[in-house]
């Protein structure tokens, strides 16, 4: 499942309605908006408050990136943004046995351009998947049916859903 808001107000409770069931999230600014670079902050803070997480599968994406030069948000800045986001956790086992585990949980950076031919918009959706796939444990992907089509539907007991915002 796709959700686009654009980021509009009269879709919030839709957004927040969505994010409870997706289980990836590409979350999209233009490269030509500062505005919609700076609501990268309050989309990725409510996607990890509506899943009450501290780290969710996510991917930051920068869009029309063909649009040099109208271009007001660097590859750098973009960068910058997703290492901000970086989560790193430590883990501690229970019992006589107490290791301390450090992991990182990364947000990828990638730019997009849906002109033609499109740059990296299959590469974006993709991603998240493998994000999503990462993040799922072992033991509940061999538990789960595969997905089967039948016509135009798929049939199973999960499908990954992913939301743009």
């Amino acid at each position: 499942m796709i959700l686009d808001t654009a980021g509009q107000e009269e879709f919030s409770a839709m957004r927040e309605q969505y994010m409870r069931t997706g289980d990836g999230f590409l979350i999209v600014y233009s490269v030509t908006d500062k505005a919609s670079f700076e609501h990268v902050d309050r989309f990725h803070q409510l996607i990890l408050r509506v899943k009450d997480r501290e780290s969710f599968p996510m991917i930051l994406v920068a869009n029309k990136v063909d649009l040099m030069h109208l271009r007001k948000i660097t590859r750098e800045q973009g960068k910058e943004m997703a290492t901000k986001h970086n989560v790193e956790k430590d883990f501690v086992g229970h019992g006589a046995r107490l290791t301390k585990l450090s992991i990182a949980f990364q947000i990828p950076y990638i730019e997009t351009s849906a002109k033609d031919p499109p740059l990296n918009v299959d590469k974006a959706f993709h991603d998240l998947v493998r994000v999503i796939r990462q993040q799922i444990p072992e033991k509940s992907q061999k538990k789960k049916k595969k997905t089967k089509w039948r016509g135009d539907r798929a049939t199973g007991t999960h499908k990954l859903q992913c939301a743009i915002l």
